[in-house]
C-alpha cells in the first residue's frame, strides 16, 4: 500500500471499484424509484471522466434475481452510453479466457471482440441477489455478458471443489492477477474452506511479480458460527481483497495483520435498509496499481440520498417526562417531532452546494420505550413529514428492551444490543427457519426435510418469487425417501420411522444435502418451463406477458455453434490475438 502518488502512465492500472449497486431497488416508489439508476449513471460517468482501464464490480449489480424489463433496459442503456467507444484499451489478457469466462458461448473478454466497440471493460462477479438459478445456472449478469456489455467471472459450477483461476492482465511492466468468487451460501463455503476444497491458482512463472487482487461477495462480519467467511481463510499471497455484500462503507484499505493483505469494503451505493451501517457516507474507489504498489482514492458519491439515523432511550429523559407524567404520550410525540426536525435541518445544511443530492432525505428515529412508556400512533406522526422525507411511513421504529432485574451497574448495559432488530429487519429467511426449528418442540420438528433444505426453499419462495419451490422440495424429498425405504426393505411402521430419521440425519450439513437442494432447483425450473410451454400450446399465454425469466434462461444458449468473428474495425492493437493465449506459457500451472 503506497501513501505516495502513483503517476498515470503506461505502466499504471486505473480501476474503478464499486459493489452492491442494487439496481432496481424500490423502482416503483414515487420518490426513491430512480435512486439506483442515478447513482449507476454517476459511477459510470466517473469511470469515463477518469479514463479508467476497467470497472470492477463486487456483486449485487441488480437487487432482484429477475430484474424488470425497465431495470435491464436502463442498465444496458447506461453501459452502452459510457462503456462503448473508440478509446483504446491499453492492457492485455494473458490467461486462458475459456477458463476465466466459462458461463458464455463467447469465452473471451468483450473488448477483444471485433464486433464490439468497447472503451471501458466491466468485470463483475455475481452477488446473492443476482445469483445464478435454474438448470442452466444463469443469472442477469449472463444476459449482459451475452450482449457484450459485462465480463462475468468468478462463477463456480461445483459444490464439491472450487478452483479460482485468475484473469491475468498486463499493462506495460505491471502484471495484475484478478481473482473473483461469486456469492455462495456462507455455511457451504465456510465448510469447503475448512475441508480444503477451495484453492486459488497462481501463474507458474514469476509468481512474486504479480499484483494479486481478489473480489468476493460474502458475509464478512460474523452472523453465526459458520455464517461468514473469516479473512484468515483467504490465501496470504493476495495483495488486496475487495469485499462485497457488506453495505457499510469501509473503503479505506485495512491491513490484516495475520495474512498481511489489505481489505477494502466499498459498501453499497444505495441504502436498502434503515440501519446504522447504511448511514455511512457512500463512496466508490479509484485504484491505481503500478508494479506491486497500489493507492486507493476515495470518491464520495453525490447522487446518493442522504440517510440520518438516531437512537433515543425515553428512560434517559426523566427531566422531560416519566411514565406517570400527564399526557405523557403527547409529550413523547412532541419530543420525537423535535428530534426529526433537527435531523432534517442537518440534512439541509449538508445538502447546500450539492445540487445532485436528492432533496428529501431518509430519516429513522429508533425509540426505546421500555420502562412503562407507551408507543404513540406512528401513522399520524408520519403525516407531519410526508412532504419532507423520502420514507414517511417508517420514520419511527419502536423497540423495547427486555427488563433486566439483576443489573447493578448501569454502565454495564450494552446499548448496542438494545437496538437489535426486533422483527425481521436485517434477518435472512433461512436464519428465521433455523431459529424456529431450534426453538420448536420435538413434536413439530421436520421428519423428512432438513432445516437447510426448507430454508432454501422458503428463500426461493420469498426472494425470487418461486411460488412452487416449497411444494417441489417436499415432493422431491418424499419420492427420494420412498425409494430409500424400498431399497432397505423396511416394512413395519416403527422401523420406517427410525429409518427415515437416520436417512434425514445422515444428510444434514453434508455435500449430499447441497446436491439435493440443487437437484430440486433444477427439477423445479424444468417443470416450470414445461408448464409455460403447455400454456402457450393451449393459447393461454402471450409472449408479451411472459416474465423476464424466459429471456434469462434462453438468451445466450443456442443450438447453432458460434463462429469466431473474423472482421475487425480498424483497431489493430485490439485484435483478439488468439483470445487469451497471449504470451504462451505464463499460465501453464492453471491449465
Amino acid at each position: 500500500f503506497s501513501t505516495a502518488e502513483i503517476p498515470d502512465d503506461e505502466d499504471t492500472f486505473k480501476i474503478l471499484i464499486a459493489t452492491d449497486i442494487h439496481l432496481g431497488y424500490l423502482e416503483k416508489d414515487a420518490i426513491r424509484g430512480n435512486d439506483t439508476y442515478n447513482t449507476l449513471n454517476e459511477i459510470l460517468q466517473c469511470a469515463k471522466q477518469n479514463e479508467v482501464d476497467f470497472i470492477l464490480l463486487g456483486g449485487d449489480l441488480f437487487h432482484d434475481n429477475k430484474p424488470s424489463r425497465q431495470c435491464l433496459h436502463k442498465c444496458i442503456t447506461m453501459l452502452r452510453k459510457y462503456c462503448m467507444g473508440d478509446s483504446p484499451v491499453r492492457f492485455e489478457i494473458l490467461s486462458d479466457q475459456k477458463v476465466n469466462f466459462n458461463t458464455t458461448q463467447f469465452p473471451w473478454v468483450n473488448y477483444q471482440d471485433e464486433n464490439l466497440n468497447i472503451s471501458i471493460p466491466v468485470f463483475s462477479i455475481h452477488g446473492n441477489h443476482d445469483d445464478p438459478t435454474g438448470a442452466e445456472g444463469l443469472c442477469a449478469l449472463d444476459l449482459l455478458s451475452a450482449s457484450g456489455f459485462v465480463n462475468h467471472f468468478g462463477h463456480s459450477h461445483s459444490v464439491e471443489k472450487i478452483e479460482i483461476s485468475p484473469i491475468l492482465m498486463q499493462k506495460g511492466i505491471t502484471k495484475l492477477a484478478l481473482y473473483g468468487l461469486g456469492s455462495i451460501p456462507d455455511e457451504r463455503l465456510y465448510r469447503m474452506f475448512v475441508n480444503k476444497q477451495v484453492s486459488m491458482l497462481r501463474p507458474k512463472e514469476d509468481q512474486d511479480g504479480w499484483f494479486n487482487l481478489f473480489t468476493i461477495h460474502q458475509n464478512r462480519s460474523k452472523h453465526g458460527p459458520t455464517n461468514y467467511i473469516p479473512e484468515q481463510f483467504l490465501d496470504d499471497f493476495l495483495d488486496l481483497v475487495v469485499w462485497g455484500h457488506e453495505h457499510e462503507c469501509l473503503i479505506k484499505p485495512t491491513l490484516n495483520e495475520q495474512q498481511l493483505f489489505y481489505v477494502s469494503q466499498p459498501g453499497s451505493s444505495v441504502a436498502t435498509s434503515l440501519s446504522p451501517g447504511e448511514a455511512t457516507k457512500k463512496k466508490i474507489g479509484l485504484l491505481r496499481v503500478k508494479g506491486r504498489k497500489m493507492k486507493l482514492q476515495e470518491i464520495p458519491l453525490k447522487t446518493v440520498r442522504q440517510f440520518f439515523i438516531e437512537d433515543v432511550v425515553l428512560a434517559d429523559h426523566q427531566d422531560c417526562f416519566t411514565p406517570d407524567t400527564p399526557h405523557v404520550t403527547k409529550k413523547i410525540e412532541d419530543f420525537c417531532f423535535a428530534k426529526v426536525t433537527e435531523m432534517l435541518h442537518e440534512a439541509e445544511r449538508e445538502r447546500l452546494g450539492c445540487p445532485l443530492t436528492p432533496e428529501k432525505p431518509l430519516i429513522r428515529l429508533r425509540v426505546d420505550y421500555s420502562g412503562g412508556f407507551e408507543a404513540f400512533n406512528t401513522s399520524r406522526f408520519s403525516q407531519k413529514f410526508v412532504d419532507r422525507v423520502a420514507n414517511p411511513k417508517d420514520i419511527i421504529h419502536f423497540v423495547r428492551r427486555r427488563e433486566q432485574k439483576e443489573i447493578k451497574d448501569e454502565n454495564s448495559i450494552d446499548y448496542g444490543k438494545l437496538f437489535k432488530p426486533t422483527a425481521v429487519e436485517g434477518l435472512r429467511v433461512e436464519d428465521l427457519v433455523k431459529q424456529y426449528f431450534e426453538a420448536a418442540e420435538q413434536k413439530v420438528q421436520l421428519s423428512l426435510l432438513t432445516e437447510q433444505g426448507m430454508g432454501k426453499a422458503i428463500q426461493e419462495f420469498v426472494d425470487k418469487d418461486e411460488k412452487e419451490a416449497i411444494e417441489e422440495l417436499i415432493t422431491y424429498q418424499l419420492r427420494k425417501t420412498q425409494l430409500h425405504l424400498q431399497s432397505r426393505g423396511v416394512t413395519t411402521e416403527q422401523d420406517i420411522d427410525a429409518e427415515v430419521r437416520l436417512f434425514r440425519d445422515s444428510k444434514k450439513n453434508t455435500a449430499e444435502e447441497e446436491k439435493d437442494i440443487q437437484e430440486v432447483s433444477n427439477e423445479f425450473t424444468e417443470a416450470m418451463n414445461r408448464a409455460k410451454a403447455h400454456r402457450l400450446e393451449r393459447g393461454d399465454g402471450d409472449f408479451a406477458d411472459q416474465d423476464v425469466l424466459d429471456v434469462t434462461m434462453d438468451s445466450d444458449e443456442g443450438s447453432v455453434p458460434v463462429a469466431a468473428p473474423t472482421r475487425g474495425r480498424g483497431r489493430g492493437s485490439r485484435g483478439r490475438g488468439g483470445r487469451g493465449r497471449g504470451r504462451g506459457e505464463s499460465d501453464k500451472e492453471m491449465q
